[in-house]
């Protein structure tokens, strides 16, 4: 009988596609089953490419290795949808994920391996008592039922990561290396990592993300200025916060990051003296620094009206002569209004691209502590609800210089959701349609959360979780989006229209999804090598499917694990008589009948689709096994040669 391929039920194997990708590079170090000769490996690349001394540069802590297994392990949770959470589920693009981030950005990685442009997170600080970890654990789904208290934890605490605990900072990079390693596989090869930090972890996190990156992709460590009051309880007062910025790579971040748009402080410089018909301007300085300045940069210039500059004392032109009068020709040389100044090169407005970004932010320009709280305020009904969220106009800086029209934002550290809260915004100003994916931990609000204050606000208006106050905030700020815009449904379209029947593409919708274990049993290839325990195991998989799981939530974890994104368009189609799901315009086809015919295969395989998923169980009957030998020769002689069961 013809085999039929098992449909894979687990995240990306983070191991198996590193191997491969050695592979691709070095295949004559491999020995059979994919492993590596690292004797070979020395070879191949010589001696004194191999470092094996005791003694190197380089950071290790407790807690490390460990940090590879974690990444290393596949997860086999998936992620369910959640309608009545959402807005405008079937159509919008944008994604809100309840769940812890080391899990989601595993599952993640077939879907949205290097489709990400950019990556925001603003991380626990660790400032002694609002990072919360378990005790005893390896991280692991277990661990995020525990947490939630969705199965019982046998007694294991979680607690805050308190200064007084031997691995303060041991803890935190635990938590953070593997999902920084995560993140970075979900990044485009021009996508950049923007991450807002303090001074108690900045630079252990510069080093983190050194090894992870590279030193040379480093870019740049912005200073953003917080507030504007000094705090009374310090010797010195801190008046700002980082943001670390790593590129994916380096080589592509002339075209990565953008110049700012000019701000009208910086538009009044440009004026029109003297009627120049291109437009406004302003002059710049024509001269440089001697250094290596080759013979043709010292020369006299002279002036219409006669008089003559040489280069000041110690300087040069900046333009080689021929090139300065080509420019004079062109009117581009200004000698001030009297036409006896040292000349200066106009500089017209709209040749200008921008403003480079600095590294000093201050808040004045992109907002500062007070201003996000306001924010949360207005929103809430003027109750803070959130201690200290960033401000949108901190946000709105990052995508101005990092994002364009329809790229993906992660932000895989919610919070209070802040980062859709300034997507949202922004495409609205520039009718763009970014999109974005939030995952947030649903923390469990408590009255007494140390600096957190707001959480017990929070707790008081009925909410129970982080999340559920971030999904909340994201909701109003659509609902207010969508008042400023005046905005109404088309009960013909559907679209989205102002007052002028203008079609807009602001997306004002989010799907909602939450993390849960498999809708399958998966086969645990640590269980126990008793003949008892694996007889158990055999007869547990006989009906793998979890009584409870839901049609549609079968159908997003199959989307999820065949490497589809969340908002793939499906559609529902009959054939012979059978529900099919068609994916992404047919490449991919899921029948979740439990009873397949002869019929319904052969219409599947008349579609050509790139790939078929049908239920294991569904192949019943005295004939299942003709059954299941038909419809693999049926699926090849229509060219699908991914057809899979689950």
């Amino acid at each position: 009988m013809a085999e039929i391929q098992k449909q894979e039920l687990t995240s990306m194997d983070i191991k198996l596609a590193q191997l491969q990708k050695l592979k691709a590079l070095f295949p004559e170090v491999f020995t059979e089953g994919l492993k590596v000769d690292w004797d070979k490996l020395r070879l191949t690349l010589g001696n004194d490419a191999v470092d094996t001394g005791k003694e190197r540069y380089g950071m290790n802590w407790p807690g490390k290795a460990d940090c590879f297994k974690t990444i290393q392990q596949p997860s086999i949770a998936t992620l369910i949808p959640a309608r009545e959470e959402s807005i405008d589920f079937d159509t919008t693009q944008n994604l809100f994920i309840e769940g812890d981030n080391l899990e989601v950005l595993k599952l993640l990685q077939k879907s949205y391996l290097g489709k990400i442009k950019m990556i925001y997170i603003d991380p626990p600080y660790n400032t002694g008592n609002e990072f919360i970890y378990p005790d005893n654990y390896s991280e692991t789904l277990d661990t995020y039922l525990e947490y939630t208290g969705q199965i019982d934890g046998e007694g294991r605490k979680f607690a805050t990561n308190t200064e007084t605990d031997g691995r303060f900072h041991s803890k935190w990079m635990n938590m953070m290396y593997p999902r920084l390693f995560l993140a970075k596989n979900l990044l485009k090869d021009d996508g950049l990592l923007f991450i807002s930090i303090d001074d108690h972890e900045m630079t252990n996190l510069r080093i983190l993300c050194n090894e992870i990156f590279g030193e040379e992709n480093f870019i740049a460590q912005i200073i953003w200025q917080k507030k504007t009051s000094p705090d009374a309880r310090t010797v010195i007062s801190a008046a700002h916060d980082y943001i670390l910025l790593f590129a994916k790579n380096a080589e592509t971040i002339k075209k990565s990051i953008k110049h700012l748009p000019l701000d009208d402080e910086r538009k009044a410089d440009y004026s029109n003296p003297d009627n120049d018909e291109r437009g406004d301007w302003a002059s710049v300085d024509l001269t440089g620094q001697v250094g290596r300045a080759p013979k043709s940069q010292f020369y006299t210039i002279k002036s219409p009206s006669g008089n003559e500059f040489p280069p000041p004392e110690g300087r040069c032109w900046a333009l080689a002569e021929k090139t300065f009068y080509d420019l004079l020709n062109d009117n581009r040389i200004w000698f001030g209004k009297d036409g006896n100044s040292r000349p200066r090169l106009k500089k017209f407005l709209s040749d200008v691209e921008g403003v480079r970004p600095w590294t000093w932010w201050d808040n004045k320009t992109v907002g500062h502590n007070q201003e996000g709280n306001q924010e949360v305020k207005k929103l809430f009904n003027n109750e803070l609800v959130f201690d200290n969220p960033k401000p949108t106009r901190l946000i709105k800086r990052i995508l101005d210089i990092s994002t364009s029209d329809s790229d993906i934002i992660l932000d895989f550290f919610g919070g209070s959701g802040s980062t859709a809260h300034a997507i949202i915004e922004k495409n609205i100003e520039d009718d763009s349609d970014r999109r974005f994916i939030i995952v947030q931990l649903p923390e469990v609000l408590k009255d007494d959360a140390g600096s957190f204050k707001a959480f017990a606000n929070a707790k008081k208006m009925g909410y129970k979780t982080i999340s559920e106050v971030s999904k909340e905030r994201i909701r109003r700020v659509i609902s207010e989006s969508k008042k400023k815009l005046a905005i109404s449904k088309s009960k013909s379209e559907g679209e989205l229209f102002t007052n002028n029947d203008e079609k807009l593409k602001i997306d004002l919708g989010f799907r909602a999804y939450k993390l849960a274990p498999s809708n399958f049993k998966v086969w645990d290839a640590t269980l126990e090598k008793e003949p008892e325990a694996i007889q158990q195991k055999l007869f547990d998989h006989i009906n793998h499917i979890s009584p409870e799981a839901q049609q549609e939530a079968i159908l997003y974890e199959l989307l999820l694990k065949s490497g589809f994104e969340l908002t793939t368009p499906i559609e529902i189609v009959s054939l012979a008589g059978k529900t099919v799901f068609s994916i992404a315009e047919g490449q991919l086809l899921i029948c979740l009948e439990k009873e397949l015919t002869h019929d319904c295969i052969k219409a599947m395989a008349e579609k050509q689709p790139s790939r078929v998923i049908c239920l294991d169980e569904a192949f019943t009957g005295t004939n299942a096994d003709a059954l299941k030998t038909n419809a693999v020769q049926i699926m090849k002689s229509k060219g699908v040669i991914n057809f899979r069961t689950v």
